[in-house]
């Protein structure tokens, strides 16, 4: 009897085996390159387990590979292509963009998943479509006020709390900028402490790495063929309610504010919005923009703009702490524009601070905080300049903090240095070297705004105060693995002192 027992746990752990390493002889039969798989995990043991961020993982096989064009992984047991070559991902990003168009990580539509991001096929062409003019300049010029108010009462908070400590947590602390910024700009609505910390349990819901992610990479489309989600139902109702609050208290109609609920409610006027012909045969889409494919776009805007900002906000301040001589050229630059346009932020007075520019872009070559780039293979695709084809319906990884770290682009990479965006550098640089809003038509729609915001803090920030490194200020990062986006376990704690001005 035992024997028989024995017999059967051992030709079940066989049959498991068997079936989680089925795929792992994929690569290797096409002769293409890449790092030995585990069962089960694949190459994402460390990620899988929490003791390294997913971004991480795919950065040190990036590293692993320097002579090889593209990489096979396996995400989970399924295989995908590790591209690392410029020429390869301008083709497949912007030449050959129609065919890859589509994430390959869609949801259920109840659970946010027709936001802008996540949506694929046609009906991210229709949202794409219509959703572009909303965030042009001419429209973003509107919200600069509101920044900029936000701005002043963030400088404010900063002036009352160093009077007691002056070591904070940058975090978040430039989190209460991003979501009171973010709060205004989409949904106008003032951030008091309720709406915080209901933002913040938000944060934690969204932000917090969970087993969804790992289980569509096994099984690709089960999400969306299971009407599940990425995010907790919580997170659902919790941006439904809110559109919904916001859209009854404006009547239904947009008003004079011209924030992003109110240019999507002038889209909400037509009740359909479609898509364009890029064909003369061909049929135009139509997507009636309900009430709830409204609170997914504005979920996608408000996290999204909010996190990476402040992520990014925070490891700038601390370039700036330990960089003296950086903050000490951008803090005259400034000072300087500001006096000449009066002390108003304005786009124009944005447009001439040039290395205010470049310390943002800087700040994320060195830490682009949301960088993997994912698509899938609508038809079957031969990778250009190889031997290798991948098939339809499989996915390719960038890995963007591979490349802008990347010593071939970036001489001496973990150096932070913002001539690296003056013209003159800029202009002889590959154009998919640098790649945190992504490029091509699926780039990110919101990257002016982001820009906008963060610059808007940082010049509101400077011009008061400065940054200095203190006993716990960390001289590495080690990032958190439980965390979506790559952000130090241990914060990044800084002193704020007032600035003094001659």
């Amino acid at each position: 009897m035992v024997y028989v027992l024995l017999s059967a746990v051992a030709a079940l752990f066989a049959a498991l085996y068997f079936y989680f390493t089925r795929t792992f002889n994929y690569w290797k039969s096409r002769n293409v390159v890449g790092p030995k798989p585990l069962p089960f995990v694949g190459n994402l043991k460390d990620s899988f387990f929490r003791r390294k961020q997913a971004i991480m993982v795919l950065k040190d096989i990036y590293d692993k590979f320097p002579k090889e064009k593209v990489v096979g992984i396996y995400r989970m047991t399924t295989p995908c292509l590790l591209i690392r070559d410029l020429d390869i991902i301008k083709n497949i990003l912007i030449k050959d963009f129609d065919l890859f168009a589509d994430r390959g990580v869609e949801f259920s539509d109840e659970g946010l998943g027709v936001n802008l991001f996540h949506a694929d096929g046609e009906r991210w062409r229709v949202l794409r479509n219509r959703f572009t003019p909303l965030f042009t300049s001419g429209k973003l010029k509107n919200m600069l006020r509101l920044m900029t108010e936000c701005g002043d009462k963030f400088v404010n908070y900063v002036d009352e709390i160093i009077q007691t400590n002056a070591e904070h947590r940058m975090y978040p602390l430039v989190q209460r900028f991003t979501m009171a910024s973010i709060s205004a700009c989409a949904f106008g609505i003032d951030l008091d402490k309720d709406m915080l910390k209901s933002l913040q349990d938000m944060d934690k819901l969204v932000f917090t790495v969970n087993n969804g992610t790992e289980l569509d990479m096994m099984y690709p489309g089960i999400l969306k063929k299971l009407n599940g989600s990425l995010f907790p139902k919580s997170v659902n109702t919790f941006f439904n309610n809110l559109t919904k609050t916001v859209i009854k208290q404006r009547g239904g109609v947009p008003t004079n504010r011209k924030d992003f609920m109110d240019l999507i409610l002038e889209l909400r006027q037509r009740k359909i919005i479609e898509g364009t012909k890029r064909k003369d045969d061909e049929d135009v889409k139509a997507l009636e923009l309900t009430d709830s494919i409204i609170a997914a776009q504005t979920f996608i805007f408000y996290t999204a703009g909010y996190e990476t900002s402040a992520s990014t906000l925070a490891y700038m301040l601390y370039e700036l702490a330990t960089n003296p001589d950086v903050q000490d050229k951008l803090i005259a630059e400034i000072d300087e524009v500001l006096k000449r346009h009066n002390g108003e932020i304005t786009y124009e007075c944005l447009s001439d601070m040039p290395y205010l520019g470049q310390t943002f872009d800087e700040t994320l070559r060195k830490y682009p905080v949301a960088e993997i780039l994912q698509r899938n293979a609508k038809v079957d695709y031969p990778i250009p300049g190889t031997d290798v084809n991948i098939k339809k319906g499989q996915t390719i990884i960038i890995s963007g903090w591979g490349i802008q770290h990347d010593p071939k682009y970036y001489p001496n990479p973990d150096k932070f240095d913002p001539e690296r965006f003056s013209p003159e550098n800029e202009k002889n640089r590959h154009s998919c070297a640098y790649l945190p809003f992504g490029a091509g038509p699926r780039n990110c729609l919101g990257a002016r705004f982001a820009k906008w915001q963060s610059q808007v803090c940082i010049v509101k920030f400077l011009s008061k105060f400065r940054v200095e490194p203190s006993k716990n200020t960390p001289l590495d990062f080690k990032y958190n693995p439980t965390r979506l986006f790559d952000f130090p376990t241990s914060d990044i704690n800084l002193k704020c002192c007032e600035e003094i001005k001659l």
